[in-house]
């Protein structure tokens, strides 16, 4: 969505980023996080097939997982609700400044 906004076509690329740049960052922990989990949950119960096992140390990755999904829907909600602005498709007075600032 973000490519499709007229402030990425006319090159304020780093205003996004500088706008999304939690989601961004969040998103790479958020992923980085779950696949640790999940291949931690795999190789736990494969070695264990026959029993339940949960380990301390995967609670602590299960908690901060946990957590760090909150944050990511409510940083990915509040950013589609922020692309949903026309100030974001059109030409505007703020873009036209912001652009004239990049230029310097």
């Amino acid at each position: 969505m973000m490519f499709n906004t007229y402030v990425f076509q006319v090159g304020l690329l780093s205003l996004l980023l500088e706008r999304f740049r939690a989601l961004l960052i969040l998103s790479a922990v958020y992923l980085t996080l779950s696949i640790c989990l999940h291949c931690w949950l795999m190789n736990l119960r494969w070695m264990e097939s026959n029993r339940f096992v949960w380990t301390d140390g995967l609670q602590v990755l299960f908690v901060f997982q946990r957590l760090a999904a909150v944050l990511y829907y409510y940083l990915y909600k509040r950013s589609a609700e922020y692309l949903g602005d026309p100030r974001l498709y059109e030409d505007c007075s703020w873009l036209r400044d912001a652009f004239a600032r990049a230029r310097l």
